[in-house]
């Protein structure tokens, strides 16, 4: 079994680094590395290159958007699982992606999710937001509940069978393209309880002047698969509070 890490990014120099040793130093013995970069000019592409050895594929040019930079990526995989790291974050242990390949042997999914933590920009051992799951019931979709995207992995044929990001979202399509997958009854979809993933906040969906326009494309897309409107995306928002508060009340 192989898997494809893909990793998307933008002038970004203060964290790729850790990002790429977070998948190079990974025990998984077949793991593919794509970076996709969209052009960088603060240095990112230098600290890039000093990994070239190490990376399966690599490419900078400009992009239009971070959907499309990662359809770019997925194009390019051959791996057999696809996963997403993004470059401000990092895979929660060095046999993270063993985990996965374990549990994708062991179930025959198509599709495995997980759990991830948010941490602060400048010291990923302070965490300030968990984003735990749950074994999958459909109606759960309807309340807002949906894994973090970075921890779901899919087998690459999902993509070629059911289609890519959607471009024309510009911040939620990680969202339209889970809810068709969790929605699908022929995708077999697998719940790992384990953390896999640290992600630092302050990413694109978490600045706070982007969420406006994030809720619109949330809601746009809850009704295409026609949910419940703005119950379902008043709960999705609800449910952040408690992952917020979790972190207070419980050292992880």
């Amino acid at each position: 079994m192989k898997i494809s890490i893909i990793t998307i990014v933008y002038n970004n120099a203060e964290y790729i680094e850790q990002c790429i040793q977070s998948v190079v130093n990974q025990d998984f013995g077949n793991t593919e590395y794509i970076v996709i970069d969209g052009g960088s000019t603060d240095g990112t592409q230098e600290i890039i290159e000093k990994y070239r050895d190490k990376i399966s594929f690599y490419i900078s040019e400009k992009d239009s958007g971070l959907y499309n930079a990662l359809n770019k990526g997925i194009r390019r995989a051959t791996g057999d699982i696809v996963g997403i790291l993004h470059s401000d974050d990092l895979f929660f242990e060095k046999n993270t992606l063993t985990k996965i390949a374990k549990i994708f042997s062991q179930t025959d999914a198509d599709l495995v999710y997980a759990n991830g933590q948010y941490v602060d920009k400048q010291n990923i051992n302070k965490v300030k937001r968990i984003y735990p799951s749950k074994n999958f019931k459909k109606k759960y979709l309807k309340f807002g509940w949906i894994p973090l995207h970075t921890t779901i992995f899919t087998k690459r044929e999902i993509f070629e069978k059911y289609g890519f990001y959607d471009e024309t979202y510009s911040i939620a399509s990680d969202y339209e393209i889970s809810l068709g997958w969790f929605l699908n009854d022929e995708i077999k979809k697998v719940f790992l309880n384990e953390w896999v993933v640290w992600m630092r906040l302050g990413g694109k969906s978490t600045s706070i002047n982007l969420q406006k326009r994030k809720s619109t494309e949330d809601l746009a897309i809850i009704k295409k698969y026609n949910l419940l409107g703005r119950f379902t995306l008043f709960c999705k928002i609800a449910r952040k509070i408690p992952q917020y508060l979790l972190p207070k009340l419980k050292k992880y």
